[in-house]
């Protein structure tokens, strides 16, 4: 038996289990999947827009409305967990200021609001007068080079300053003779140092008139410091622009998370669904995984619930647009997905901000606002009252509320 079972591996679940972990307790990491964190971008987003472009994280959080996952944890909590999360990757591989939004290159060349980035990421910070050479590279087909430029070029910074971007191509292949290589396939090759000179080398030759060299991001996955490596060879600052999954920055964070969960003690069961629960009284005695021999109950004192929410099936909607939740059975804000569903694609998706509503310490509540069970919190993903994609809030909402829960479980020890 655990002192803490916690499921899903994504952002929230692998925060969660390393700050339980190390204020000392017995933790259980159950996931079906590796999480999304390969889907991402590899930073960490705090508040993009509001729905104007957010130049102030922290300010804006301090502003959500009362139903907004943020509302009940405060700017304050929310900063605190970002820069705990930031501190905690060794090496350092979240950097930035999670009260200051840097603005980076998209891999077709938009501005996009992130807190915190990787550090071959935030030479691309967009300021008034700077200018990126875009290198492109033949073989990767989701790195358009000229329609990077194109529109960075057309782009006004944040301060109102105008940039300029060039782009240039190289033709390099990773592995010689294969037709599609994939983000992973480069940085797996980048690696290896030999290739990763080889690498720079043609990107300085090729790389046209820029403060910034842009890549795309690809510069190792394992091996550390690849974008110093060709930065020194290059003689610019280089910055790394992240592609269509899979995510190259999205797997380091992942891995980087995962050996630290390791380290800390963290026992893992991967490969198999949480799907159902025993309860004594209210509380939540025991949960079942769907384990290969038979189903398996796994008893705790305290369960951490951070699944993510429809993207990954947490959240169900049934063929007469029921919603519900599939393992606990937990409250929904809504049950009915027809009026959620707008007529306009572009505008507000209320479908996306359903969920479970929780208090102040991350438990889910009824419609009354009692916990529904004094021992299950609830993370990321699940919680009603944002649409995450749309403000570019989803990775703080996940980190912030994984302490939250963390801290509530362990007293506020770590």
């Amino acid at each position: 038996m655990s002192d803490v079972v916690v499921i899903g591996t994504g952002l929230a679940g692998l925060t969660a289990a390393l700050r339980l972990a190390r204020s000392g307790r017995s933790v259980m990491l159950v996931t079906k999947g590796p999480g999304g964190l390969q889907l991402s971008q590899g930073t960490l987003d705090i508040l993009g827009y509001t729905p104007e472009r957010v130049e102030r994280p922290l300010e804006a959080v301090a502003a959500v409305a009362s139903d907004h996952p943020y509302a009940s944890i405060g700017a304050d909590a929310v900063g605190a967990a970002a820069a705990w999360l930031a501190g905690a990757l060794v090496p350092e591989l979240l950097v930035g200021d999670p009260a200051r939004n840097l603005h980076l290159p998209t891999a077709v060349g938009a501005l996009r609001p992130t807190a915190l980035a990787q550090p071959s990421m935030v030479a691309g910070d967009a300021i008034g007068g700077r200018s990126y050479a875009v290198v492109g590279v033949r073989q990767l087909k989701d790195f358009p080079a000229d329609l990077v430029a194109g529109n960075l070029a057309r782009s006004t910074a944040p301060d109102g300053g105008a940039l300029a971007a060039s782009a240039a191509w190289v033709d390099l292949p990773a592995r010689p003779g294969e037709a599609d290589p994939s983000p992973l396939t480069y940085a797996r090759a980048l690696d290896e140092e030999a290739f990763a000179a080889r690498f720079a080398r043609a990107v300085a030759a090729a790389a046209g008139p820029g403060d910034v060299v842009a890549l795309p991001a690809v510069l190792g996955v394992r091996r550390s410091g690849v974008w110093r490596q060709v930065a020194e060879v290059v003689g610019r600052d280089v910055c790394e622009i992240p592609l269509p999954p899979p995510s190259v920055p999205g797997l380091r964070l992942y891995e980087a998370l995962l050996a630290l969960v390791r380290a800390a003690g963290v026992r893992i069961i991967t490969g198999s669904r949480i799907v159902g629960r025993t309860l004594e009284a209210d509380a939540v005695a025991s949960v079942t995984l769907a384990a290969a021999g038979g189903p398996r109950q796994l008893r705790a004192d305290a369960f951490v619930y951070a699944p993510g929410g429809f993207e990954s099936g947490a959240l169900e909607v049934d063929s007469f647009g029921a919603i519900s939740e599939p393992v606990f059975g937990l409250p929904l804000t809504a049950t009915d997905a027809g009026p959620l569903i707008p007529a306009t694609y572009w505008g507000p998706h209320p479908l996306f901000a359903v969920g479970v509503r929780t208090d102040a310490a991350g438990r889910p509540v009824d419609a009354a606002g009692a916990a529904v069970h004094p021992n299950l919190y609830v993370a990321g993903g699940l919680i009603a009252g944002a649409e995450r994609w749309r403000e570019k809030s989803g990775d703080g909402i996940a980190v912030a509320t994984a302490v939250r829960a963390a801290d509530h479980i362990t007293g506020g020890t770590r």
